[in-house]
Order: C-alpha cells, then structure tokens, then sequence
C-alpha cells in the first residue's frame, strides 16, 4: 500500500515500466532512421555541385572560403577577361566570372620574355622604377657603330620622360641644381654621387672615364643625369673641351657623327647640355643639325647660361626641343662661403619668378655647399626637383 500511494495518479510501477520500455524503443528506432536520412543528405549536398552554389546563394550572409580557395575547376567560367599585367608587376592577374555571378581572381607569373625586365612589366611614362633605375629600357634605345643611341619609344614615350626624377607637382617655388664634370676625377666624381642628396641632377662629361659605371650608381642613388656635350669656345683650340669636340668648322656628317661617339658613352640620361660652346651655340649653321638630332631623340637641352650669344631658344623651339637655361653658375669663387651665398641668390630668383635652375662643378667647395644648403632650404618652401622638371617643352606647353 505504501508503494502505491508514492506512484503517480495512484498507478502502480509495472505497468508504467513495461510502457516506459516500449518508448525508449520507439525513439531509439526513429533517432537511427532520422539519422541516416540526415547524414546521407548531407553526403549529397557536399557531393553535387550545384547544391553547393545554390546554398552559397542562399546564405550570402555567412562567411565562406575566398573564391580563390576552391577549386576554380568545380564550376565552368561563363564570362573570361583578358588578361592583363599591372606597371610594376610580374604576375598576370585573370577575372572570371562563375555562374552564381561570383568573380574568381587567378594570379600567375608574368611572361617575363616579353616583359622589359623581371620587376617591370610596363614602362612608366614619368620616372623610372627605383629599382631598375640603372638599367635602360631597351624600348628607348638603338644599337649603333657609335654605341646605344636613345631614341623615341615605338608608343611616343621620350628618354626624358622615362629618366626622369619624380617630383611632387606641386607648383610652389622649385629650385633645379646640376652638378656637372662627372668623370673627369675619379674622387670627385665618387664624392659627388655619394654626398649630393638624389635631388641634385649630376652631368657626365663625355670625356670622362668609367662613365656607365658611375652612371649607374648615380641612378640607384636616385639622381637624374645629363650628358655634357664638348662644343667649342671662342678662344678654342687654345681652351679645348677635349675629344669629339663639336666645332663650327667641321661639316654636318662630323659633328653629328661626334655627337653621337659622345651620346654612346652612357644611356639612362635625361638630355644632354653644353660644356664650354659660347662659339658653337652662336652659329646657327653649326647648331641646328645638332638640335635637331636631340630633339628627335626625345632629350632635353640644357643650356649652362654662360654665353649671351646663345641661340638655343632661337632654334631649339620650333624644332620642338624641350630647352632650360641656367639662371647663375653656383661657383665662380671656388669658397664654399661664397658658394652658400650663390644660392642664396639663386632662391631669391626662384621665389620672384616660381622656379630656377643653378649649374656648378664637382668641386668639393661646391659638393659640401650644396649639401648644407639643401638641407637648410627644405624647411623654408623650396622644393628641389630635376632639371627635367623645369625645361619648356613646345610639345606639352
């Protein structure tokens, strides 16, 4: 009796446990079947690639493995772009588009035979990637007897644009520095590309010595460059420039012949500019087959300011030459105090007219003067940049 007043609704414990036992039965029977239709479905979800897009579609809300991470096989493209290459990289990048509309990104190495080199696969068209700064673009150069002549490249782009040194573009007050007799001195020529900031352009004169050495050491230290021409003073032969000087009594074939003995020394240089020449750059004659041919090679001309008798601008511009004057030789006085108050005077010039350009030589008054000086005048406004920068150019007025 006790035992039946603890059951429930007054029941007794046998009949309950025979049913409690049929139950456990029934929900383990249903747990096994309903099991195995679940693994099975999930088995041919995982199996069928079309359940797997439509629940990809379905739940977009979810986070899921990168298009990247699957198997781009498993679904067949409807819609391919071609594929293409950015400016500074060696990987061929391809688009597809999948038929649940995802875009599937695939990146692969670049055909590096019809590339300009292993880290540029298309040529910028201002400046030249750092990395291959001392390395030219073989689309800007010919072979020829007298060396690699730059030229024009087959889609217009210009040595003086490729060889440039970038610049902000900003239009505040810029200031252009050449340093020029590179390769004449050895140890001027290492102290000069060593300790110049990469802001100053550096002339190679074409007499010098281990001139594509140097060049290439300048370039990855990040300077732009020119090519010094030797062309004859008023008092030549008693001043000579040198070898291959250009000379107003020698023919057209001569002159252009030296000129490109002189062009072949280096490649990777923006334009070319004067050494010496008050005689030369006064005979039009003499002058305007030599433009010209630097004109058609996509160079600048840089004029060092040295003889009121120039026609370069006379010349020079209807020939389409993209052409610079020197505003003030830095060091007539070879005295690094006198030399500091140059620039001096060379800012003041720039700050009335918005820009100017200064020409010095690798002395060491001048190296150590133009070193403190741009250090100082970059806290006051001044933006130095290449001489490049600052030519006019009658084709992009």
């Amino acid at each position: 009796m006790g035992t039946d007043l603890h059951a429930p609704l007054g029941q007794n414990r046998q009949p309950r446990e025979r049913r409690s036992r049929r139950y456990s039965f029934g929900v383990i029977f249903g747990c096994l079947i309903g099991a195995g239709i679940l693994g099975f479905s999930l088995y041919a979800t995982r199996s069928d690639p079309a359940l797997q897009q439509s629940e990809a579609v379905a739940d977009k809300n979810t986070p899921k493995p990168s298009a990247e991470d699957r198997n781009p096989t498993a679904t067949s493209p409807t819609n391919t772009n071609v594929a293409r290459s950015g400016p500074n990289g060696g990987a061929t990048i391809q688009r597809n588009q999948m038929d649940d509309g995802q875009i599937v990104t695939t990146y692969s190495p670049g055909q590096r035979e019809t590339s300009n080199g292993p880290l540029i696969v298309e040529a910028q068209r201002i400046g030249q990637d750092p990395r291959m700064a001392a390395t030219p673009n073989d689309d800007l150069i010919e072979d020829t007897p007298e060396g690699r002549l730059p030229i024009v490249g087959p889609d217009g782009l210009r040595p003086m644009e490729q060889y440039a040194r970038p610049w902000s573009g900003a239009r505040g007050t810029r200031i252009a520095i050449v340093v020029g007799g590179l390769g004449l001195s050895q140890t001027g020529t290492q102290k000069a590309i060593r300790t110049l900031p990469g802001e100053i352009t550096l002339a190679f004169a074409a007499t010098g010595n281990s001139l594509q050495r140097w060049m290439q050491e300048a370039r990855r230290n990040g300077h732009e460059i020119l090519l010094q021409l030797p062309m004859e003073p008023f008092d030549y032969p008693s001043n000579n420039p040198g070898a291959s000087t250009l000379v107003t009594q020698a023919n057209v074939k001569e002159n252009i012949g030296n000129l490109h003995e002189a062009m072949g020394k280096i490649t990777n240089y923006t334009g070319v500019m004067n050494y010496l020449g008050g005689r030369f750059l006064a005979d039009a004659d003499a002058l305007e087959p030599v433009l010209r041919d630097v004109a058609g090679r996509g160079l600048l001309f840089l004029d060092d300011g040295s003889s009121a008798q120039s026609l370069t601008e006379t010349i020079g511009k209807p020939l389409q030459l993209p052409h610079a004057f020197s505003d003030l030789a830095l060091d007539a006085q070879l005295d690094k105090g006198e030399i500091l108050k140059k620039l001096d005077e060379l800012e003041r010039i720039a700050r009335r007219k918005g820009f100017a350009i200064g020409s010095a030589s690798a002395f060491d008054e001048s190296v150590d003067a133009i070193q403190q000086w741009v250090g100082e005048v970059s806290n006051r406004g001044i933006e130095i940049v290449g001489v490049s920068a600052l030519v006019n150019d009658p084709a992009h007025p």
